[in-house]
């Protein structure tokens, strides 16, 4: 009996030493509002070893939280290499969140402040649930690889700050040519207004140069039409026709007498040119520097009403401005006075009766190498044409300001700038 007893003592001591060590992970659980937590944790590991040689198998368990009281024992994370516990956090019928923990030997009771592990620093979860550390590789991130062959790749010419072209294998290249050129859709580059290194066979929306005042016949094209039958020449938007309407040598072109453009008239042509391109050119783009109704006086001294200022750098020579401006005068009690300034140079100064209910100009300036040409046009309700032409010497290339100026000849009328415009055509 005596032997029987000391067998059973020694076999619960073998048991008992047996049973890994637990650690006891108590704390009392909040939600952000400040209320207590209650829901389900659920607790899982992959199989490790413990500190006391004990084999820990796959596996997890369900621990309730009520009124925020969690308890429960686990067996210390083994360190190196690195295990932890994935802890699902559930409430309100729903996954509320994941962590890590890493539960350290301890014979007093932890809170879970001090198994808590970032997952930053803890690693990455695989696809089996197993925690890696270190770096990794393209081929673990699933179709990381096919997308990255799937991407353009640099080509040998690959340029910073050039218009991207494809090669023939794929790959981005930089274009190739000056900085002015034009890029073409096979990644060619070459001058602009040109193709297969050709000059443009067309010229559209071309504006023929000549003052309209109702007696000059003569106008000059920017270029040369070629066949000079090609020439389709608008008035006001009507088409003339060759010989009946007008003459054409070389790159002029004659209204004849009971033709000829009057104030107020636009004249736009379009023809081919010589050469066997096959990409029409337009003349650049007119550029609208100022525009504005402009303000009124009651002033009997000359009193500004509008004005145009045009920044240093934007005019070149060869540049032509041109200079639109209306005036309304309403009263009966007396005439008044008008002009506009180009600068310090006087474009034109004219006095309107009391019937000029209504006055318009139309200016030029045709920008020099120094200085400019100028000429105006001006005619009212009673007020006459007239036309005019000076020359210039202001310095355009540090900026010049356009201005319009008015006065009453006396009390009681008003004269107002009904609308203006300043556009520059290169």
């Amino acid at each position: 009996m005596i032997r029987r007893f000391f067998l059973a003592v020694l076999c619960l001591a073998a048991m008992r030493a047996a049973t890994p060590q637990l650690t006891t992970i108590q704390d009392v659980l909040y939600k952000a509002d400040g209320t207590r937590f209650n829901g389900l944790l659920t607790i899982s590991w992959n199989s490790f070893q413990s500190a006391d040689s004990a084999d820990i198998v796959t596996q997890s368990l369900t621990v309730k939280v009520l009124t925020g009281n969690l308890r429960v024992q686990l067996v210390p994370s083994p360190t190196t290499p690195p295990s932890y516990y994935t802890v699902v956090y559930n409430s309100d019928g729903k996954v509320q969140f994941q962590e890590l923990w890493s539960v350290p030997a301890s014979n007093q009771p932890v809170r879970v402040s001090a198994v808590r592990v970032n997952s930053a620093t803890a690693g990455t979860i695989n696809s089996g649930g197993e925690i890696t550390t270190g770096p990794v590789s393209e081929s673990q991130v699933t179709g990381l690889l096919a997308d990255l062959a799937a991407r353009p790749l640099e080509g040998a010419a690959f340029t910073p700050s050039r218009a991207a072209v494809i090669n023939a294998l794929g790959s981005i290249d930089g274009a190739n040519g000056n900085p002015s050129d034009c890029l073409h859709v096979d990644g060619s580059s070459g001058a602009c207004g040109s193709s297969s290194g050709t000059s443009a066979s067309f010229m559209d929306g071309d504006s023929p140069a000549g003052i309209v005042d109702g007696s000059n016949n003569r106008f000059t094209l920017s270029q040369t039409p070629s066949p000079a039958a090609s020439l389709a020449l608008y008035r006001n938007g009507i088409m003339q026709k060759a010989t009946q309407d007008y003459t054409v040598s070389g790159s002029t072109v004659t209204f004849v007498a009971a033709n000829v453009p009057q104030p107020g008239d636009t004249l736009l042509a379009s023809y081919r040119l010589a050469g066997a391109g096959g990409t029409g050119q337009s003349n650049p783009a007119p550029l609208v520097l100022c525009t504005g109704t402009g303000a009124s006086t009651t002033s009997t001294a000359m009193s500004p009403i509008g004005a145009c200022a045009i920044p240093a750098g934007v005019l070149l020579a060869g540049d032509r401005v041109e200079i639109h401006f209306d005036l309304a005068h309403t009263g009966t009690a007396s005439g008044f006075t008008f002009q506009a300034n180009w600068g310090a140079t006087q474009i034109l100064n004219r006095t309107g009766a009391v019937g000029d209910a209504l006055v318009s100009v139309r200016a030029e300036a045709g920008v020099l190498a120094a200085g400019a040409q100028l000429s105006a046009q001006s005619w009212g309700t009673v007020l006459p044409f007239s036309a005019n032409v000076m020359a210039a010497a202001d310095a355009y290339a540090s900026g010049v300001t356009i201005n319009f100026q008015g006065m009453l000849a006396a009390a009681g009328d008003t004269l107002t700038l009904a609308n203006y415009s300043v556009v520059r055509i290169p």
